[in-house]
């Protein structure tokens, strides 16, 4: 006999965990909030721009080559996946760039320009990472993290050991090189972690493995291609996903979660997850079933928000890449206003992407599709003059460092912020990136994937294991797809 199952948002992990779910025999139903799906890699179109929302960085593409793999696909049945060379430019403060190869012959030349002897550092950082990578990607991240007793056997206890747990990743990249320029570019993975990297674990070296080794990539047609091959599998294996059904309570019995409830219907059911943001499914919805406290989320590092820019512009660009790094201002400075003194940036960094370099599809023709992003601390003041002052700051940036003055050409302009983040995903202090992955808010240390007063309520998604990003996302809809098999199965 089966089980209802019923999920609630159309995120990327509730997409995997759902697929995953319904391939096994459950009934499972996603409600989402929004009119459209995709969570935080939703998409829109305006003026003949085509705009990913969110993520923009394909990275780790044998994450998501694994999942299709179990449902009998590959990438490719659902969209071309090109690999950009160079990967992204980054400005430097001294006004120069450097555009990031993506073979490693020339990255290990730029390295000893810089650095003499580097590039055999790079290939012995390199073969670290990769082992990081390994036994992170295939071990610890697929662990529900709910017991001690899931890190006992003998390869994940060797991985954890030489992992650099306790070692933070700024020292640790310091004991291979010492040039600003090369460690400022593998400190840049380590901040869509959302912290600092004095504060962040060594282990995430494996993100510089992800960045150099695997590449970075980009799905034609735009980001949320691998939204709708996600949906598809979902919906094939039986899946119903239902849009403009914002969940807004629970029914419940003898420690038993029964019923989601929606402002129109109440959906009975046997098990629910919540895809939705973890602190508001606990504090609006759960509420004395919670597994947190307001003060326990309190104390929760949170990764930024940021501020995002949406422009087309009726002309092409000229000297820039489709992914770009405007780290031209101080890191550090920008670091401690994101999270040791809570303020808006005094001079930003900031990057740009402009998907329209690669495709052509998301733009008119002699057009440009731009998206502007920068890192703000979570919870600030958030008012339509602020953003206009950043953007005027982004615009003269781009002008004096790039050459490219497009303010008379902006033909469609949307800004996207802390305000929104909260009323679109109730995104707790309107965070984007989730938990920051410190030390004490790694793996076990993460809020619990289970309810600890519900037996058949579960979470998935960024602020649960393993973190947050797309990949990590993936994987744990699988985690919590399966924890529910285990402890649910079907007779």
């Amino acid at each position: 006999m089966s089980k209802k199952v019923t999920i609630l948002g159309a995120g990327i992990s509730s997409l995997s965990s759902a697929a995953f779910l319904a391939k096994a025999g459950y009934d499972v139903t996603i409600l989402e909030k929004n009119s459209h799906i995709g969570g935080r890699a939703r998409q829109f179109e305006s003026n003949g721009f085509v705009f990913d929302m969110g993520p923009s960085w394909y990275w780790m593409p044998d994450v998501f080559e694994r999942f299709y793999q179990q449902f009998g696909h590959t990438t490719s049945d659902f969209y071309e996946l090109k690999r950009l060379d160079p990967s992204y430019r980054v400005y430097w403060p001294d006004h120069s760039y450097t555009d990031v190869p993506a073979t490693m012959n020339e990255l290990e030349t730029w390295f000893e320009s810089l650095e003499p002897g580097s590039s055999l550092q790079l290939r012995k950082f390199l073969k670290d990472a990769a082992y990081k990578y390994q036994v992170g990607m295939q071990d610890l991240v697929y662990k529900p993290s709910l017991s001690l007793l899931e890190f006992a056997d003998r390869r994940v206890l060797g991985g954890l050991f030489n992992m650099h747990l306790f070692s933070s990743f700024s020292t640790y990249i310091r004991k291979y090189f010492k040039h600003p320029k090369i460690l400022s570019l593998l400190e840049f993975p380590v901040l869509f972690l959302g912290a600092m990297p004095n504060e962040t674990p060594a282990l995430y070296s494996l993100m510089n493995y992800a960045d150099i080794s695997l590449g970075t990539w980009y799905p034609m047609g735009g980001m949320h291609k691998f939204i709708e091959a996600f949906a598809q599998i979902a919906k094939d294996q039986g899946v119903k996903i239902l849009t403009d059904q914002e969940v807004t309570g629970f029914t419940s019995a003898d420690k038993m979660a029964t019923g989601a409830q929606t402002a129109s219907n109440l959906f009975e059911t046997d098990i629910i997850i919540s895809g939705a943001d973890y602190q508001h499914t606990e504090s609006a919805l759960l509420k004395d079933k919670a597994n947190y406290t307001e003060k326990y989320w309190d104390k929760r590092t949170m990764a930024p928000s940021c501020l995002i820019f949406y422009v087309g512009i009726n002309k092409r660009l000229n000297n820039v890449q489709h992914h770009n790094l405007f780290f031209d201002e101080s890191l550090e400075e920008h670091g401690k206003e994101i999270y040791k003194d809570p303020s808006w940036p005094t001079s930003p960094l900031f990057y740009m992407s402009a998907p329209s370099m690669t495709d052509s599809s998301v733009a008119p023709e002699g057009c440009e599709n731009i998206f502007f992003l920068v890192p703000i601390a979570p919870n600030l003041k958030d008012e339509e003059e602020i953003r206009e002052k950043y953007f005027d700051v982004l615009l003269q940036r781009l002008k004096d460092i790039t050459g490219n003055d497009i303010r008379e050409n902006i033909v469609y302009k949307r800004s996207y912020c802390i305000n929104d983040f909260k009323q679109d995903y109730h995104a707790f202090k309107g965070n984007a990136y989730g938990l920051a992955n410190t030390l004490l808010q790694t793996a076990i240390l993460k809020p619990r994937l289970k309810n600890k007063k519900l037996k058949n309520f579960y979470y998935t998604g960024q602020l649960t294991v393993p973190g947050p990003g797309v990949p990590p996302s993936i994987i744990s809809g699988e985690v919590v797809a399966k924890q529910i098999i285990k402890e649910f199965p079907l007779k």
